[in-house]
């Protein structure tokens, strides 16, 4: 096997066990033990030293900080009376990292400001970066294709879990996406959807509360509730395009996910839920 197709291998490989909820390894570098007990004995693991863990004051003042952002993104939110003065908020907003670890711009949102699906992914790549928009790169076309041959091009609302591009595209944390949750908190009471499609792990994570991988979680159907209390919905995870894009196979699965939710979006209301 060439050396080509070998990496495409591994890295579709881990891409799966990402998808998949392993987020750890056991060894902080990689170590080939097979190689290393031909010409020597396993040498031992190397621990870090304790002078690495942060110091108690540290986290302290680093969990102030992120408490201070999450309120300050929370006051300001609240006081964005539609979708345009949100993106402004959005965009002299310094409170998270992101901004400034290699992003260009904030990438807020495209689509219908009166949707009735919202599309929450993890947050902006290369491409999004580049244009402001969310899910415009190959990822984002994949969707664009499947919405479109599910009937639901133009009744979508589509926005990422994070405003600002994680720097390699890897996956927002948990804080960062905490900072961000007001302002997409915002978003959806502004827009008012009938239903979420949660795109991928890290948003599924973000929105759900939930700790298991997305290939437990896709295709079911969750309650989401706003932090206040003041607005809910249902919400379905699916597998992100990008997974899909290494993942061919797993189309079908995603697409069952749309068709499902699209049977239930366009399920006649009853009085009570007009």
């Amino acid at each position: 096997m060439s050396a080509e197709p070998a990496d495409r291998l591994a890295e579709s490989l881990l891409a799966f066990w990402a998808e998949a909820g392993v987020d750890a390894l056991l060894l902080d570098e990689p170590f080939d033990r097979i190689e290393a007990g031909r010409i020597q004995p396993p040498r031992p693991v190397e621990r870090k030293p304790a002078s690495v863990t942060a110091h108690p004051a540290a986290r302290t003042a680093s969990s102030a900080n992120d408490e201070a952002a999450v309120e300050q993104a929370r006051t300001l939110a609240a006081g964005a009376p539609d979708l345009s003065a949100l993106r402004e908020v959005i965009e002299a907003f310094d409170g998270c990292t992101l901004k400034f670890e290699g992003a260009t711009r904030s990438v807020f949102y495209r689509g219908r400001d009166d949707a009735p699906l919202m599309v929450i992914g993890e947050g902006p790549g290369a491409e999004e970066d580049a244009r402001g928009e969310p899910f415009v790169g190959r990822a984002g076309q994949l969707l664009d294709r499947m919405l479109e041959a599910a009937g639901l091009k133009d009744r979508v609302f589509i926005t990422n879990s994070v405003f600002w591009r994680p720097p390699g595209n890897r996956n927002p944390t948990p804080q960062e996406q905490a900072v961000c949750a007001p302002f997409l908190e915002r978003a959806i009471a502004l827009v008012q959807p009938r239903m979420l499609l949660l795109v991928g792990a890290p948003s599924t994570k973000a929105m759900l509360k939930r700790d298991e991988g997305i290939l437990s979680l896709r295709g079911r159907w969750f309650d989401w509730k706003s932090a206040d209390g003041q607005f809910e919905c249902p919400a379905m995870p699916t597998l992100h395009p990008a997974f899909l894009l290494r993942q061919p196979a797993a189309k079908k699965k995603a697409w069952s996910d749309l068709i499902t939710l699209t049977e239930r979006l366009d399920r006649p209301q009853r009085p009570s839920e007009a």
